[in-house]
């Protein structure tokens, strides 16, 4: 029984999140994906922080999964003006983006609308969270193909 609960609290939180993230797909491999998004972030002048292979670091303490990619990458002229308004939002920036390959093979990219930042945070009204939709958006789009 505690488990039936544990299980619809949370597929419950999932439902009512998942417009909180852009999920697009990919043409691409997963690698090729990462690449794109990587090169295309450097020739915007942002700065790429790492990249977590989650099927890599699964592999090494024995479990076998889909593979999984996040890049974290950002602007600190655009990141440090949300976190002047709110410090807390540190917590969500840099910038992560998620690529994935799904049980149906076909290779997601996924990130979290900054719009979301808003109401995490003190951050109603702050011209930076358009500007990363659009850039998010562009970014991802091209990476996609």
């Amino acid at each position: 029984m505690k488990f039936k609960v544990l299980a619809i609290l949370i597929l419950g939180s999932l439902v009512l999140n998942a417009g909180d993230y852009v999920i697009k797909s990919s043409k691409n491999s997963v690698d090729q994906t990462i690449e794109k998004i990587s090169k295309i972030v450097k020739l915007k002048g942002m700065n790429v922080f790492g990249v977590i292979d989650h099927k890599a670091n699964a592999k090494k303490v024995g479990y076998d999964m889909l593979e999984a990619k996040v890049i974290i990458f950002g602007n600190p002229k655009l990141g440090t003006r949300i976190m002047l308004r709110d410090i807390k939002a540190a917590i969500d920036l840099p910038i992560k983006i998620l690529v994935y390959k799904d049980y149906s093979d076909h290779v997601k990219i996924e990130y979290l609308k900054p719009k979301v930042l808003a109401k995490r945070f003190d951050l109603q009204g702050c011209a930076v969270l358009p500007e990363m939709a659009k850039a998010l958006d562009k970014i991802t789009t091209k990476a996609a193909n």
